[in-house]
């Protein structure tokens, strides 16, 4: 289970350079407008929220509308921002981990187009996504036409069975057949433990 703690809302939550001017105030994106959200909600409810455009946003009512109608109603899904979906904020990457098995603490921030409550930019844990340099692609073309010498083991630093390979012929092609097929699953990796690119 992941621990988050939340942080003060930043600067940017509160930017409003990308907002349209002299449109409906109801044609406004989510980011746009400052909403009043009921803390009181069943979670993973779907409910309408009262928003209004935020300060500096140059937008005007429907003529049709009195002023009591000027207030924009939005539906959004009953959770505060760090119970979003992955899809639906971007965490800073960070260089350093070594393990693909290790997570990091890391800043993340939810899409401006999201309604959700609480602070928008929040601590979270990530799994590493540690590489080294090896390319799937190459390690396939590598195993493809010199696998039978062992050179796709030697490569991935897989020394070992390298010179098992290399002294077996790559196992009269069997074993040549076998790494191909795991090198193209994705099941043999670099044996430092890091990822493909």
């Amino acid at each position: 289970m992941n621990c988050f703690l939340l942080l003060p809302q930043t600067k940017s939550s509160s930017d409003t350079s990308h907002c349209p001017n002299e449109t409906l105030c109801t044609d406004l994106p989510n980011s746009c407008l400052q909403c009043t959200y009921i803390p009181q909600c069943r979670y993973g409810a779907e409910i309408n929220v009262t928003c209004i455009p935020k300060t500096n946003v140059d937008c005007h009512v429907d003529k049709l509308k009195t002023a009591s109608q000027s207030e924009i109603k939005r539906p959004m899904v009953c959770r505060y921002c760090y119970q979003t979906e992955r899809w639906e904020h971007t965490c800073e990457q960070k260089g350093g981990c070594n393990s693909i098995d290790s997570q990091y603490k890391t800043n993340c921030t939810v899409h401006p187009e999201i309604l959700c409550m609480g602070n928008r930019t929040f601590m979270k844990k990530i799994p590493c996504n540690w590489t080294q340099g090896y390319r799937w692609s190459t390690t396939l073309i590598v195993s493809i036409t010199l696998g039978g010498f062992g050179a796709d083991r030697f490569f991935l630093g897989h020394w070992q069975e390298g010179i098992g390979k290399l002294f077996s012929f790559g196992g009269l092609g069997v074993w040549t057949l076998i790494d191909v097929l795991l090198i193209s699953l994705h099941y043999l990796g670099p044996a430092d433990g890091s990822l493909y690119i």
